[in-house]
C-alpha cells in the first residue's frame, strides 16, 4: 500500500484466514461457562449461488472427502438454497463433536476456495443453543473479513436479540477475532444450520 492509498483512505482487503475457524471449540467452552450455550452439532457454509458442472464437481469432491468419515450417519453435507437465493452446504454432527464440525466447515471452505469459488464464499456458521430456554445462537465467520460475530434470532419473526449479541461479543473477545464493525453483523434469517 502506497502513500496515495493512505491519503485516499484505501486499504488492502483483509485476506481470509480459514484457520480462525479452529478457534470455535475453545470459544464454545467460554460460551457454555459464561452463558450456558452449547453446540447443536449443526453448521453451514453460505455462498452466492453457483451453477454449472465445475461447482457440481466441487460438491462431489466435498461429499467424497466428508463421506470418508465413518462416524457420520447419512449424507455428510446437504446442499440447500434459502429464500434469498443463497446456497448453503450444511453439515450435521453430534452436539459433542464440534471439532469435527469445524473440520467439515474448514474442508468445505477450502475446497470451494481451491476450486476457484472463493469470491462466492460469504460466511460460515456454527449453531448453539441455551439449555435453559432453547434460545438459538450462531457464531458467524465472515469469509471476506476473517472475523466472527454472534447472531441471536428471536422467535416469532425477523427479530434479533441485539443485547445478547453485544454481551456475547464481550464474552468471546479473548477467544475469537470479533468483527468490530456492527454494520457487518448481518442477520441470517432462516439460515440452514442455525
Amino acid at each position: 500500500m502506497g502513500l496515495l492509498d493512505i491519503l485516499l483512505g484505501r486499504t488492502k482487503p483483509v485476506q481470509p484466514d480459514l484457520d480462525q475457524l479452529f478457534a470455535l471449540p475453545s470459544a464454545a467452552v467460554t460460551l457454555e461457562a459464561a452463558a450456558g450455550f452449547t453446540p447443536t452439532g449443526r453448521g453451514a457454509v453460505c455462498f452466492a449461488t453457483v451453477e454449472g458442472e465445475a461447482f457440481e464437481q466441487t460438491h462431489r469432491e466435498v461429499q467424497a472427502l466428508l463421506d470418508a468419515d465413518a462416524d457420520r450417519a447419512g449424507s455428510p453435507v446437504e446442499l440447500l438454497r434459502d429464500d434469498f437465493g443463497y446456497s448453503w452446504l450444511v453439515s450435521r454432527r453430534t452436539p459433542d463433536d464440534l471439532p469435527q464440525l469445524v473440520n467439515d466447515l474448514h474442508a468445505v471452505n477450502t475446497s470451494m476456495e481451491v476450486n476457484g469459488f472463493g469470491p462466492q464464499l460469504l460466511c460460515s456458521l456454527a449453531g448453539f443453543e441455551r439449555g435453559s430456554d432453547g434460545r438459538p445462537l450462531a457464531l458467524v465467520y465472515l469469509y471476506k473479513r476473517g472475523t466472527f460475530y454472534p447472531f441471536a434470532p428471536l422467535p416469532g419473526g425477523q427479530r434479533r436479540d441485539s443485547a445478547l449479541e453485544l454481551q456475547m461479543k464481550g464474552v468471546l473477545a479473548d477467544d475469537l477475532r470479533v468483527e468490530q464493525d456492527l454494520g457487518r453483523w448481518f442477520p441470517l434469517w432462516g439460515a440452514p444450520g442455525l
